[in-house]
């Protein structure tokens, strides 16, 4: 089960905008002080639509900013839009024929205006102006940066402000006025999918792609200024009674972009029903004022249900919130997903992932930055849950090892610097600028075809100091100062990695210093020819732990990260609290009793000395575990208690002798490692059974295996 990156405040604050609008069109305040209510209604209410806009943009826009946005994602809007706004026209129907809109008003210029701005009932307007404002940003996003789409975006606003909070202002000026009326003619009002959508959609996309959200304090500090300057604006229109139109404000897109802001930071978990509800009370408020002026006028409590504007308010969001949540009912269809947990399964404990970075940070100096290596889909845990785990902690800068990972992190949102690790073919290059990685130079030859290609690429060199993997050796002093003279490759790093930084025994501790010498010497001399020295790093997750010394830009955290070592007896020099991320977890699928003699799974080599009861786990070698994982001295845990595997794994299951273990059904849970009770197998303690080490046991874990993700400290 992939955990998508959540967005509860977002989807929260549907449903009050939605509420918003339907103090707009119902005036809660009004019988109780007119000034009241303007400022409600008139003012504070106006965030409403342009949330709406943000949402939408946040979600849709990035790919476009980014120039990487595909045609399916706005078809898919227009299809949206197109069904609830033909949905609600068809509703509101029977009330525009009996108010005679065909017979009166209904020229075929009236009807392709109401459709395309003002809307098929007054407040049916967004739907069109959400589908053109985002045509319209798309469009202008393909052809221009998108530095100048924000100020085009701005400047289309600023228009629609003199047409609508504004139009006071310069409707004496005979040249402006006549604009205007020319406008009109096409549109009853600038709130539309030209003027009034676009920048709340632009600015939607772009909070959407910044690297760091704001923090609370910022949040709510810019939220009561702006606001409080947003209120100043509306009254002083007001007191001015210069407003056409009270939908548009300058401060209303500061307030919005504060606002949005820290509704990011709310968290929670993401509600497509909300979603849904929210929608549907924006649809059906006007037919819920119309059935409660209704029910006063029959019931003889216009007094009450009418006049007093607070009980007339809600009333209408009692009915509206009633029929919407039926709607929802009528409409959602559950979809069917298979039981995470019904087989075999992998628990990620993201919780625990963050102590161990919080851990790890804390014995680095201040200046170094932790770089997250995510490469394997995250040694088995899950790329892009973990990234998006590890953004939300903070954590800005990751290592992949191919560009098909670097590719998918960024498709899913992932912020921060993406360094890939190994080799990127030369056709591939361009989609490094395409998606904003950063290349390792693995040689001089390399650089010399990525300077060849003619464009800036952003680069980290590697050096070989020993290892003899990837990298221009530490000995070829005048590669290394030719690609650092490479006038195409932005140089933001240079690296080495250690070969044996894992071990303190004397002979590899001198051989890591050697290398740590070698790449120190390499850097002396290329800052002597003149080149500025990029960001370095050194340290793996071993390199950590047992040099922590090193003065280093960044670290390169895997293994460590994912709370484990890769071998069960490793010692090193600093010790910290690390704890397990993942546990792996599987079904007793079928208990049987087999007499003594009677032999086990193929090959026939384990054979029962005694009468036995045999539980068959589904889980087996085609889900990552080793066909030798355990054979002669594996266990698991079944109810708290270690039971012994018999027989060779196979490909989708294995034996596990419960024989001694009462009470085993089918169903139960099975740990293949991870905590059972006051009992735990680690899967430090199944790689060695394996003869590998950890990194490669969870690195293999298939995709057959469901990721769970879950949250709660867990102890080692």
């Amino acid at each position: 089960m992939n955990q998508e990156k959540q967005y509860g405040g977002i989807d929260s604050f549907r449903v009050i905008a939605a509420l918003l609008v339907v103090a707009i069109h119902t005036s809660p305040l009004l019988s109780i002080n007119e000034t009241a209510d303007f400022v409600f209604t008139r003012i504070i209410d106006r965030v409403g639509v342009p949330f709406f806009f943000m949402a939408t943009g946040f979600f849709l826009l990035p790919p476009f900013l980014r120039k990487e946005g595909q045609s399916q994602s706005v078809i898919r809007l227009l299809a949206k839009c197109g069904k609830y706004y033909g949905i609600a026209t068809l509703i509101y129907l029977p009330i525009l024929f009996y108010k005679g809109y065909f017979q009166e008003e209904a020229s075929a210029s009236a009807v392709i205006k109401d459709i395309f701005f003002d809307g098929t009932f007054y407040h049916l307007w967004y739907f069109p102006a959400v589908a053109m404002g985002a045509c319209l940003l798309i469009l202008l996003l393909r052809r221009f940066s998108s530095k100048i789409v924000f100020f085009l975006a701005f400047g289309l606003y600023g228009i629609g402000l003199f047409g609508d909070s504004y139009y006071g202002l310069v409707e004496n000026v005979p040249w402006i006025k006549t604009g205007y009326e020319w406008l009109f003619a096409f549109s009853d009002y600038t709130r539309n999918g030209i003027f009034f959508a676009p920048v709340y959609l632009l600015l939607g996309g772009i909070i959407a792609e910044q690297k760091r959200p704001l923090s609370k304090k910022a949040c709510v500090t810019g939220l009561l200024l702006t606001f409080s300057l947003l209120l100043a604006e509306g009254l002083w229109l007001h007191h001015l009674s210069v407003q056409r139109h009270d939908s548009m404000y300058i401060m209303l897109i500061p307030v919005m972009f504060f606002l949005f802001h820290w509704l990011l930071l709310w968290g929670g978990r993401s509600n497509a029903a909300w979603r849904s509800a929210s929608m549907w009370i924006y649809i059906i408020h006007p037919l819920c004022i119309i059935l409660v002026r209704g029910l006063a006028k029959v019931t003889n409590l216009s007094w009450l249900l009418v006049e007093n504007s607070l009980v007339h308010y809600g009333m209408v969001v009692l009915v509206s919130v009633i029929g919407s949540l039926l709607i929802v009912q009528l409409t959602t269809r559950k979809k069917a997903k298979p039981f995470p947990k019904g087989r075999a399964w992998a628990e990620i404990n993201l919780d625990n992932l963050r102590h161990n970075a919080a851990v790890l940070q804390s014995i680095l100096p201040s200046t170094c930055k932790f770089m997250a290596v995510v490469k394997a889909n995250a040694y088995g845990h899950g790329d892009v849950q973990i990234a998006k785990e590890l953004n939300r902690a903070g954590i800005f800068s990751f290592a992949v090892a191919t560009l098909a990972e670097g590719v998918t992190l960024r498709k899913h949102g992932i912020k921060g610097d993406i360094l890939i690790l190994g080799y990127t073919h030369p056709k591939d290059i361009p989609s490094l600028k395409r998606y904003r990685l950063i290349q390792t130079v693995v040689d001089y030859s390399y650089a010399a075809m990525l300077e060849d290609i003619g464009e800036k690429i952003r680069v980290h060199v590697k050096v070989d100091t020993g290892m003899h993997r990837l990298g221009e050796s530490y000995s070829h002093i005048d590669n290394l100062k030719a690609i650092f003279g490479c006038k195409h490759l932005l140089i933001e790093g240079i690296y080495t990695h250690l070969s044996a930084a894992d071990s303190l025994r004397s002979s590899d501790v001198a051989y890591t210093r050697q290398q740590i010498g070698r790449f120190y010497d390499a850097i002396n001399q290329i800052s002597h020819s003149g080149y500025a020295i990029p960001r370095i790093h050194i340290q793996s997750s071993y390199g950590v732990l047992n040099y922590p010394e090193l003065d280093c830009d960044y670290v390169r955290v895997g293994i460590a990260l994912y709370g484990a070592y890769s071998h069960p007896q490793d010692q090193t020099k600093v010790s910290v609290d690390l704890l397990p991320v993942m546990a792996v977890k599987a079904r007793v699928s079928a208990v049987k009793e087999i007499p003594a003699g009677d032999a086990v799974s193929y090959g026939r080599d384990y054979v029962a000395s005694r009468p036995m009861k045999i539980a068959v786990v589904a889980i087996g070698y085609a889900d990552g575990l080793p066909r030798n994982a355990l054979d002669s001295q594996g266990q698991v845990l079944i109810h708290g208690h270690r039971a012994p595997i018999v027989g060779k794994i196979c490909m989708d299951q294995l034996m596990i002798d419960v024989t001694d273990i009462p009470g085993v059904a089918q169903g139960d849970t099975v740990t293949i490692w991870g905590q059972d009770g006051t009992e735990q197998i680690t899967a430090e303690q199944v790689a060695a059974n394996s003869n590998t080490i950890t990194n490669e046991l969870v690195s293999r874990i298939g995709s057959r295996l469901e990721r769970v993700y879950i949250r709660h400290k867990q102890a080692k």
